[in-house]
């Protein structure tokens, strides 16, 4: 019985080929002066199996989670907290103050999650700060 719940199994979006054959030198490596600077990323597919699965995680987590919570209390539950977190992305602030998406993050319980952005700096939580009055005015078209 599947409960109308999506499946947790991951699907394989591409083939068995992990990565296309690229022009290699001597070393194993590839060669730019045959192959050109940029040519070679663009033959490349994913690095790896799991690539794919990790960077859909979130996506799939909520499609389950709002298929539980239609299953379970019904077609108001999902549609409550969809509108919630996109009131959330609507909520402004000036350009000089960074947003922590705390709200959002609270309501998907992504706050308990220890990631990459908690350990290192992401350049949107620098600690660089301009000066609000020139970022606002740049911000209006008025610099």
């Amino acid at each position: 019985m599947s409960f109308g719940l999506p499946s947790v199994k991951v699907k394989a979006e591409h083939d068995a080929n992990v990565c296309k054959p690229v022009h290699q030198s001597l070393f194993g490596v590839p060669d730019p002066m045959v192959a050109g600077l940029g040519s070679t990323r663009n033959k490349l597919a994913v690095a790896h199996p799991l690539q794919v699965s990790e960077k859909n995680y979130h996506l799939n987590e909520e499609k389950m989670n709002m298929a539980m919570l239609r299953n379970i209390q019904g077609l108001h539950a999902p549609m409550k907290l969809s509108m919630e977190k996109r009131f959330t992305n609507k909520i402004g602030r000036l350009p000089f103050l960074p947003s922590s998406n705390l709200q959002c993050d609270v309501l998907t319980g992504r706050y308990l999650d220890i990631g990459f952005e908690d350990i290192l700096n992401v350049p949107e939580l620098r600690e660089v700060a301009g000066q609000p009055h020139a970022v606002v005015e740049r911000s209006m078209g008025l610099l």
